[in-house]
């Protein structure tokens, strides 16, 4: 089998980084992640979070090969707002949002165990 091992597709190696920012040279106001050891699931969540920003103008992303564990963010934004801090503002409202759906599926399943509808 070609598949590379298991481990490589959560593990960081010794000296890797989780995510690499480049400056996109082709575009104003824009920026390249690269998110090492993440896949599709990840990266939409992301991409869609950026999109409810306002500042954000462009954001999508993209899986460059299945077999390897990374992919790629764009992320454009306007003058006033840097790619960086809508990125950080993008997964800082993501947790947010999750810890909430946490909260109520635990108040839900809660009330379902109880049998109260």
């Amino acid at each position: 089998m070609n598949a590379p091992p298991t481990f490589e597709s959560f593990l960081l190696f010794e000296g890797e980084k989780k995510i690499i920012v480049e400056q996109d040279t082709k575009v104003p106001n824009a920026a390249i992640f690269t998110c090492n050891k993440e896949d599709h699931t990840l990266g939409n969540m992301i991409r869609c979070q950026l999109l409810k920003d306002p500042n954000v103008l462009f954001a999508g992303y993209k899986q460059p090969h299945p077999l390897e564990h990374k992919f790629i963010l764009r992320v454009q934004t306007t003058p006033s707002y840097s790619p960086q801090d809508a990125l950080m503002n993008a997964i800082t409202d993501l947790i947010s949002e999750l810890s909430l759906l946490e909260e109520r599926f635990r108040v839900t399943n809660f009330i379902i165990h109880l049998g109260i509808y």
